[in-house]
């Protein structure tokens, strides 16, 4: 749910704007039924002009209210959007007492301050000014310095995170998502080099994602200038969900697992863990970007939404 008070007047103009039109409330509908339509089947759709519902989901996306991601197509890219809410709640009152109103509890996790790992070259980790270990030498992981990365790649294992929880036990726990840019990890880039790539929050498989490449089409507007032109530049945004009723990523539903399964109670931290099974079908590997790598300036974010009991 996306939360907004009048304490927020440019994001809540925003928000107000984008919603204040026929044709981007038809693209929402329409993403409601699809969960993912590029720009010209979104325009054939509403029967309109493929610049006109261009210009509208430039509108929507910069409102938040949806998500995009430029995917290879047989000329170019396509952007491709999905959903990023299912409610929008207004409070035009926040002096009122809202005590059965959903809550956001939020974390920022930089991506090197991960908890354990299990990782098989190729492999390594950079942050802004170079190189933090030696690539390819999983035992390098173990290093100090990995505290300051700001890309993580592997082409085979995991990484686990520990989220601190620090929400009452009186509340009811409504939803748990995690957001972060990443991408497929190939020599060099390829974005052609598919990778399922899954996410387990407390040791509870949630659902897996499929990557379709290690991106290296343009460079990441927030590469710091020693990177090569040659290496993986950036990634996709990508969010796993966990309701009272589904497990999701990018709000498309990928299991049965529900917040009850997590059994948030039973530990003061909330795992998270994102790697490449074993038996996957594309074991094409992951790039994890940081605040200061790729094109989102954002590490692993974790939002839960909760309300009294």
């Amino acid at each position: 749910m996306l939360e907004l008070s009048i304490n927020q007047p440019d994001k809540l103009v925003k928000v107000a704007h984008a919603l204040s039109s026929h044709t981007r409330i038809g693209i929402i509908k329409l993403l409601l039924n699809t969960p993912s339509l590029n720009v010209v089947e979104i325009a054939h759709a509403l029967e309109i002009p493929v610049s006109t519902a261009a210009i509208n989901v430039k509108v929507l996306e910069e409102a938040g209210l949806i998500l995009t991601e430029l995917l290879p197509a047989t000329r170019g890219a396509m952007k491709v959007c999905s959903r990023n809410f299912d409610d929008v709640r207004m409070i035009l009152n926040p002096i009122a007492n809202y005590t059965n109103a959903n809550q956001t509890y939020e974390v920022e996790m930089p991506v090197g301050h991960y908890f354990n790992f299990e990782v098989f070259p190729t492999c390594g980790i950079a942050g802004v000014d170079g190189m933090l270990i030696q690539e390819d030498d999983p035992a390098s992981f173990y290093n100090p310095a990995c505290k300051d990365a700001e890309i993580i790649w592997l082409r085979q294992g995991w990484i686990e995170y520990r989220f601190p929880k620090a929400i009452s036990g009186k509340v009811k726990v409504n939803s748990i998502e995690f957001s972060l840019e990443l991408c497929s990890e190939a020599p060099n880039y390829n974005n052609n080099w598919p990778s399922d790539i899954t996410v387990w929050i407390n040791d509870v498989e949630i659902g897996s994602w499929l990557s379709p490449g290690d991106f290296g089409d343009h460079r990441g507007r927030l590469n710091p200038s020693w990177w090569g032109d040659n290496s993986t530049q950036y990634g996709l945004l990508k969010t796993w969900r966990v309701s009272n009723e589904y497990s999701a990523v990018d709000n498309v539903e990928t299991s049965a697992a529900t917040i009850q399964d997590l059994n948030l109670d039973s530990k003061p931290f909330i795992s998270f863990r994102i790697g490449i099974k074993p038996d996957a079908k594309h074991r094409g590997g992951i790039n994890l970007f940081g605040k200061n790598f790729g094109d989102h300036a954002q590490a692993i974010v974790m939002k839960i939404q909760h309300s009294a009991q």
